[in-house]
């Protein structure tokens, strides 16, 4: 490798919102060497958030989110491309077109894909669909726009409640089977979850909680499907909402840290290779990366959030061109939003990394309000619910480890809270979907007792 880090060839493997504001940065902090962008899509990047919202709503067609350029990266895009494989040793990534592509240092963004129905002849029917590129979304805008009698959304996650809520708001019945108590509980626990499910039902979903659905019906066509509790949904059109799968496998032979729960990788983006060592030419950024949080104690979290995509892909650009020294960890304060069924919901911290929770500001009744969640005794998280100008003061908490339950402030802070309450956040397996944010990892303080030494 040249030894100016500015120089040099970088590969970028994943052409979406992380893969182009990397390419940006390193262009912005002056890297001069050739820089190459694979992405196994055809399209340019584009922006996923209007996917489920906008797009689903017919306010915008699906082939008008692509994101700016800030910058021309000055780079060659190989689109529509898949990444076959990733050999460090002779620094080649490896793709489906047979050409392979060499780097000095290469930068891992290939993000999620929609997680599909199992049984593979079921999701063959015509109707059943998923909801993660620009082409799902352009296909079931077309199935929504043509008045279906019925919609089934397995999975109520933030994007099968997304859906949901677009259906809904063109008029058409929908029906949402989720395994778990209530839409959201993966991500919000118990107590947001409540008003999930009230949004749902208040906005005439059919909303179906603690089922699974057994099988998917049709010949040729998608015609229902059977639940668990020995009902049956009658339907024309069916979203597998089931969360996402980390696109990983085409790493299988590098000898990475790479598996399910995607990359692992140090606060820096370097990703760590099968022996927990860090390397120094590979670097990973956005969903499919694993990475530690002092704020979370240092657990792994695998986040699929807008705001970590583009706050890491410029950690991880800087850290590709600048010598030890100078480069900076990742540290941003974990950040979504959703809008669903008229209600704006907004999230600082980890929701899910959290054992009590308040309701610090309004209430569950005014469906307008802040919520506090908080682990060992300090503020961890913070949701509010049309009430998003209180997030600034619950993330100076977060990142400053205040104690929890949050004390009265000033005159002009939040009152004091509520009694706490267990935040009731459920085991991943029992829910259709994943959390948004999904942490792993041994906690600091049981490692050091573990390995200190006898007396």
């Amino acid at each position: 490798m040249p030894g100016d880090l500015k120089e040099g060839r970088i590969v970028v493997v994943g052409a979406s919102l992380t893969g182009l504001r990397a390419a940006e940065k390193l262009r912005e902090e002056g890297f001069t060497g050739s820089l190459t962008i694979v992405g196994d899509e055809p399209h340019p990047p584009y922006d996923r958030p209007p996917l489920s919202k906008q797009v689903l709503f017919g306010e915008v067609p699906a082939n008008a989110t692509a994101l700016p350029m800030r910058r021309d990266p000055e780079a060659e895009w190989r689109l529509g491309v898949r990444a076959t494989g990733l050999d460090t040793v002779g620094k080649r990534v490896l793709l489906a077109d047979g050409e392979p592509v060499p780097y000095d240092r290469v930068l891992i963004a290939t993000g999620t894909r929609a997680r599909p129905w199992p049984n593979a002849q079921e999701a063959a029917l015509d109707g059943v669909l998923t909801l993660r590129t620009c082409d799902d979304a352009a296909l079931l805008a077309e199935r929504l726009a043509a008045g279906p009698r019925r919609v089934l959304v397995i999975g109520g996650g933030f994007t099968g409640s997304e859906i949901a809520s677009a259906c809904r708001e063109r008029g058409l019945d929908v029906t949402v089977a989720e395994r778990g108590p209530a839409p959201l509980v993966g991500a919000l626990g118990g107590t947001l979850a409540k008003l999930a499910a009230a949004m749902h039902r208040n906005h005439g979903v059919d909303l179906r909680c603690e089922v699974t659905v057994t099988a998917l019906r049709g010949h040729g066509h998608f015609t229902g499907a059977e639940l668990s509790d020995g009902s049956r949904v009658d339907a024309d059109v069916c979203v597998v909402a089931m969360g996402a799968v980390r696109n990983v496998e085409w790493l299988a032979e590098s000898g990475l840290a790479a598996g399910p729960r995607g990359i692992a990788c140090d606060a820096g983006c370097r990703a760590f290779n099968m022996y927990g060592i860090v390397t120094d030419d590979v670097f990973v950024a956005g969903d499919v990366s694993r990475f530690p949080h002092p704020l979370f104690d240092y657990q792994l979290l695998s986040l699929e959030h807008w705001h970590n995509a583009v706050e890491q892909a410029e950690v991880a650009a800087h850290n590709m061109i600048h010598p030890e020294p100078l480069r900076r960890p990742h540290l941003a304060v974990p950040a979504f939003w959703s809008s669903q069924f008229g209600l704006n919901i907004k999230s600082v911290g980890v929701p899910t990394f959290s054992d009590h929770v308040v309701i610090a500001q309004g209430s569950l009744e005014a469906r307008r309000l802040a919520v506090v969640y908080g682990y060992r005794g300090r503020v961890t998280a913070a949701v509010t619910v049309d009430m998003a100008k209180s997030l600034e003061y619950y993330q100076d908490l977060i990142e400053t480890a205040a104690q929890f339950p949050p004390v009265a402030g000033a005159s002009d802070r939040p009152p004091a809270a509520e009694v706490p309450i267990p935040s009731d956040v459920p085991d991943p397996s029992v829910l259709y979907h994943g959390p948004t944010v999904a942490l792993t990892g041994h906690l600091p303080d049981r490692r050091l007792a573990m390995m200190r030494p006898a007396v």
